[in-house]
Parts: C-alpha cells; structure tokens; sequence
C-alpha cells in the first residue's frame, strides 16, 4: 500500500501548532504497539533536523554508538561517546551550529534507550533544563510504544523532568469513521457492518488493517491474520504487552480476570480475583491500562454507595479471550465454519457492547444531548436482591433524565420478542427501585439496523443506529 495519513486531524492540527510556538517545546507522544504514532509524526513534520530510534534489547554501548553513526551524518565533527552526558552533549554543539529558526529532534522508541544504569534519564532531563528550554527554538519530540516508561519517566515524572514536558498527544486506536475513511481509501468495497465486524475483531488498529487483502472477505482476513497458526497477527497478544509494560505479565493477569466479567469488576473484587495486595503498584497498573485504552473505569450506583468498576473494552484482546483462549479456536477453517453460529452471536454482542463504549459520544450526539453534561456507566442491582438485572450503559443526565441503553447485534433490523421485551421492563423497574435516581427513564436500544416494528416495539422511545456510530 502506498501509506497516507488517515483522520488524526486534531492530533495533527495540536502537532503541528506547538512546532510553530515561540518557544522550545518537548512533545511526548504515546499509546499503544502499532497505533501509528511514528507514523503521525513522519507525515505531519516534513523536515528534522535531528532522528533518531532506540534499539530494543541491545546494550549501553550499542545505543551510544547508533547514536554517535546517526549524529554523524547530520555532523560529521562529532566525536564518539562513552556516556548519555557526552552524547547529549554532542548533540547540542551540533544544533548550535544551525541557521536561525526552529529546530526540531525527534527520538523514536525512547523508552528503549534507558538501559539499565545508562544515566539516560538524568542526560536527558540536563539537556532539557540546562540548555533546550533556555532557548525559544528546541522543538523535541519523543516516540515509544512503552507506555508504563512513558507514563512514569515523563508525563507523570516528579523527579527532574517533572512539568517539563510541554505537550502530551496519547494516540488512540481508529474510530469507526476512521476505519471507513481507510478501507475507502485503499479501496476496499467494505459495507459499515463489514467495517463494525473488522473494528470489533481487530480493535481500530491501523497497521492491523494494513495488513488485510482486499480480494479477501472479512472472514478470510481475520481467520489468515489473527487464527492461522502462521498469521502475522497470530502472536500479537503476547507481544503487544511485553512492549508496552514492565513486568507485563502482571498487566496481563488483571486483563484475563476482566475477560471473565463482561459487565466488570470493582477494584476489591479483582483483588480478590487476582489475591493481590491493595496498593500504589496495582492502583498504578490500573491507571496504565486505562491510559493505553485497554480498560474503562466507571463509577456505578449500587443503590447504597459509589465503587469504581472496571471493565474490558479493547476490541482485539477481548477477541483474543473468548475466541483463542475460551473457545479454544485453533485454526482459520473453525472461523469461517462458526460464521452466524451460536458460539459467534455470543461473542458478536458482547463486542459490538465494547464498539458502542468506545463511541460514547456518537451515541449522545445521536441523541441530541452532546451539550449535557452526563455520566455514562453500565449498571447492576445490589449483590443482595434476590431477581437482580444488569443493564448494559446507562447515560446519567444533568437534566434529569436518564437513557436506559439496551446494545444489540444483528445483521438484519433487531426484532424484539416478547421474552426480550420483559427483561427490558424487569430492568427499568429494578433501576427505578434500586438506583435511587427521581429521574424520567427513556429506553433506549443501539442496534445495527434499527428495531422491527410490531407490538412490542413501541417500549422502546429512542433509537441510535449503527450509522449514527461512524458520524
């Protein structure tokens, strides 16, 4: 594919405003493995006057003589380093000798260069205090796929990089009109329900959609990259956190007690689950993973009191759980077999529930209540009410109403029986008993097609369509 800058327009357009400043800025920008951040970077700065990117694994000495071949051919005088101090250092003469006018670094894959007992950190935090930010013509970008380094060393720093990073761009996976505008783009005749399918497989990635054929269906794709034993993609769980997180295996143990809970789970309960220790680590891990879009928090009412719950929503890894590991699906052919199976609507509501959480506000633009001020969670009666019900999102409005949200799958218009339509009223009679909200409920149903009229359709007062998601 000959590759082109799809959406990223608010990203591009803060980029783009704080290289023209008139002062020396130090822009971080991170998310998640194969987001495109170097990508964004790449097409939306035309010219660098110095690039660079760490080497992952490799040694002190390795990084500082990669560094020292790559200052070299911007400035054939530099002289080769023994430390972080030095090489900085070198730097600097080098951008000193540059006409007037800003002057723009970017380090790729930082995090990859603080090798242990490097001195990495405090060379960077000298060249920054000491002599970038005394000027008015630095412009210093910063790239890793190490979100936990990134997050700690820089954005949330207290040691000498404290409040020196000027900007922060967190790079978020492709939304759904993003995706349509990529497989337009590289022409793929893909309908938005294909477009919802791949999105509620593959998790808005856009390298994942790189890599897609489009002589191939859906089906074929996702079964050649993701479940074939040999596909590109086959591996990627298992990379994607490594890369991401220090001692990874601990991030990866609370996503897999979260796979097991649709609806959730409050903090003391994934303590219990994971029989951990409740403190600043786990609460830290917390806040990464949510930082990296793997999880939503929330803050539901229980009818007695108010208890963070949190909740899976990355389209890829919950793909991974139910279908690789719950399901114990091994080969391309099983995919296609289980396509409109049992087994695949399960899994195909269940996800089209993370597509919608991650299209909040689609939703309340589609309802006409952008403007409002809201509070958005799912919600479930209290542990000890002997009927209980959950209700898949709620939407908590300061004009005092609240959306009762019911999310359904399906390839066709949703057609509501008269077994459905009682859980829908069960619901909203225990949400009105329980909730303690004095509030008009409205039932509202997000579906693909919208719901089929007949005599129990009129239960539901509004509607939101798969459409109204990729405006």
């Amino acid at each position: 594919m000959n590759e082109q800058l799809i959406g990223r327009k608010a990203e591009r357009e803060a980029l783009l405003e704080y290289l023209n400043s008139d002062r020396s800025e130090f822009i971080a920008v991170y998310g998640r493995r194969r987001v495109g951040k170097t990508f964004l970077i790449k097409q939306t700065v035309k010219h660098f006057d110095f690039m660079f990117t760490g080497a992952e694994n490799v040694s002190l000495e390795e990084q500082l003589l990669n560094f020292h071949l790559r200052l070299s051919k911007y400035y054939p005088q530099t002289v080769r380093c023994q430390t972080w101090l030095e090489s900085f250092n070198q730097l600097e003469r080098y951008l000193e000798t540059l006409p007037e006018g800003n002057k723009v670094i970017f380090i790729d894959e930082l995090p990859w260069l603080d090798t242990a007992r490097s001195g990495f950190v405090t060379a960077l935090e000298l060249f920054w205090n000491g002599w970038a930010a005394l000027r008015s013509d630095i412009k210093l970008i910063v790239c890793g796929s190490a979100a936990s380094w990134m997050l700690d060393n820089l954005i949330n720093d207290y040691g000498g990089l404290y409040h020196r990073v000027t900007h922060q761009i967190r790079l978020n996976p492709f939304t759904l009109a993003e995706s349509k505008e990529f497989f337009d783009t590289y022409g793929f005749h893909y309908s938005e329900v294909n477009i919802a399918e791949i999105y509620m497989t593959l998790g808005g990635i856009p390298y994942y959609y790189s890599l897609m054929k489009q002589d191939l269906s859906v089906a074929q794709n996702i079964a050649r990259l993701v479940i074939d034993p040999n596909g590109e993609l086959n591996n990627e769980m298992h990379l994607l956190f490594r890369s991401l997180f220090k001692k990874s295996d601990d991030y990866v143990r609370i996503i897999e007690a979260l796979s097991m809970k649709n609806k959730g789970l409050t903090r003391s309960e994934l303590l219990k689950t994971l029989k951990v220790s409740n403190n600043a680590r786990f609460t830290q891990m917390l806040n990464e993973l949510e930082k990296c879009g793997f999880i939503r928090y929330f803050t539901p009412y229980d009818g007695k009191k108010r208890q963070l719950t949190y909740q899976l929503i990355d389209p890829f890894v919950h793909f991974y759980y139910q279908m690789m590991v719950k399901n114990k699906l091994q080969s391309a052919q099983q995919w296609e077999l289980m396509q409109n199976s049992p087994l695949y609507n399960t899994w195909a509501g269940l996800a089209f529930e993370i597509l919608c959480f991650n299209h909040t506000s689609q939703i309340l633009s589609a309802l006409g209540i952008s403007g409002i001020q809201t509070n958005i969670y799912s919600w479930r009666t209290p542990n000890d009410v002997e009927d209980g019900a959950q209700i898949d999102m709620v939407i908590n409005r300061a004009d005092r109403c609240v959306n009762i949200c019911e999310m359904k799958y399906s390839r066709d218009e949703y057609d509501l029986q008269k077994a459905e339509a009682d859980k829908l009223q069960h619901r909203l009679n225990c949400f009105a008993k329980y909730a303690e909200q004095r509030k008009a409920l409205i039932l509202t149903m997000v579906t693909c097609f919208g719901v089929k009229k007949n005599m129990y359709s009129s239960l539901i007062q509004r509607e939101v369509t798969l459409h109204d998601l990729f405006q």
